[in-house]
């Protein structure tokens, strides 16, 4: 095979798809198709050959025909994003890729995942993970042979789908997870690929998945199942507004996020999810952005919880936004507790999402109250439907009928 020399990968990946800092053991690529999984995966395992990282590899997919094709012969695999220097020899009949320096990697299906009982790796790029028919038996196969060297690690690219295991991996302390979506790779993709599926998928939630990388099936426990989120783009005309902002304690790149969230609620009492304009931000930089959907909507409120330093939040309002109606909350219970009777909510058909919130409903589908993450994108959610309809409940007017 002629391989096509390229640009260095230093100079054109992405922050996401760099190997990341820091003592961490599993590297979990959750992210859109088309994301550039495939060449993040070759060129990590590159790397950790050249350097001298590595010398026995794991590699696994869903089966031997879809390793060869993507992982290996694709466009973006092994054999294409190789140097001519660097002596990469592939032995399809032995499953094994051979680079000068003596760096192996051996092959292995995941319907045969037993096969990998007795080899010892220091390093191994799984695949497409979601798609294993046993991703937990497979992976701990792979882990007991993660033997080799000072730090043996794993990078796993896939497209999330609902598994249990994988909302497991994600609570693990020895895993650094990158996010990322389809269209962070825009330069390269088609075009007319790009606006079709935003078009046809984005706000959905199948869009949110396989567009988005996200998890949208809940997890055992948690207080949100599928089956519950509704959906509306016809919205009434609403009494009320709500700003909810759940403040982060920084405002760094690896920081929690702000959760800000946009509610609204009819005559008859139905609730309105409007917007997720959640993020990253410093504390102006998120006053701003609350401050602008507060224009936006009419008979609207700003809520925001005071736990953990949230004063400062207030107290910016005062100064930049002197006529901003404001009221602060502190949580008194647990998050859970919280959430329960918004929960409820859901239940009973009372609350209706203006489209698939990905990000948003993720949280809420996977929230149990074992998780370590800080879902505050929910808590902010929980805070705007606790005020709209707990604590400052629609008063509305008696109906009469005529019989």
């Amino acid at each position: 095979m002629v391989r096509r020399e390229r640009t260095s990968w230093k100079n054109v990946a992405r922050p996401s798809q760099k190997i990341p800092p820091g003592d961490w053991r599993i590297w979990l690529i959750l992210a859109g198709r088309g994301f550039g999984k495939t060449r993040t995966g070759s060129e990590t395992v590159r790397q950790w050959v050249t350097s001298g990282m590595c010398q026995r590899i794991c590699l696994m997919g869903h089966s031997l025909q879809e390793m060869r094709r993507v992982m290996i012969e694709g466009p973006s695999g092994l054999l294409s994003i190789s140097k001519q220097y660097d002596g990469l020899d592939y032995k399809p009949y032995k499953r094994e890729l051979i680079w000068k320096n003596g760096s192996v990697a051996q092959c292995f299906a995941a319907t045969s995942y037993q096969q990998l009982r007795g080899p010892q790796f220091d390093g191994a790029w799984i695949d497409e993970l979601a798609k294993f028919p046993q991703p937990k038996e497979a992976f701990d196969q792979l882990m007991f042979g993660l033997r080799l060297g000072k730090c043996p690690r794993v990078i796993i690219t896939t497209t999330p789908a609902p598994r249990k295991f994988l909302y497991d991996l994600l609570e693990r302390k020895d895993v650094v997870v990158t996010r990322g979506s389809t269209f962070e790779n825009e330069n390269n993709l088609a075009p007319s690929y790009l606006e079709d599926i935003k078009n046809t998928y984005q706000g959905t939630q199948l869009g949110a998945q396989e567009i988005d990388g996200l998890l949208l099936d809940h997890r055992p426990g948690s207080l949100w199942t599928a089956t519950v989120l509704k959906y509306t783009s016809t919205l009434p005309p609403l009494q009320r507004c709500v700003i909810a902002i759940d403040p982060a304690v920084s405002s760094g790149d690896h920081s929690d996020e702000t959760g800000i969230i946009v509610a609204g609620q009819d005559v008859e009492g139905q609730g309105y999810i409007l917007q997720d304009l959640s993020g990253r931000y410093c504390p102006t930089k998120a006053l701003d952005i609350a401050a602008s959907a507060y224009c936006e909507h009419s008979s609207c409120e700003v809520v925001v919880e005071t736990n953990n330093g949230g004063e400062f939040i207030t107290d910016l309002l005062k100064l930049k936004y002197p006529g901003l109606r404001y009221h602060s909350v502190k949580a008194k219970k647990n998050k859970y507790t919280r959430a329960q009777p918004i929960a409820l909510l859901y239940e009973q058909g009372k609350i209706y999402h203006k489209h698939c919130f990905g990000r948003l409903e993720e949280q809420m589908l996977s929230y149990t109250p074992e998780s370590q993450a800080s879902p505050d994108r929910l808590d902010a959610l929980v805070w705007a439907l606790t005020w709209l309809f707990l604590e400052r409940p629609l008063k509305r007017s008696p109906h009469f009928w005529t019989i």
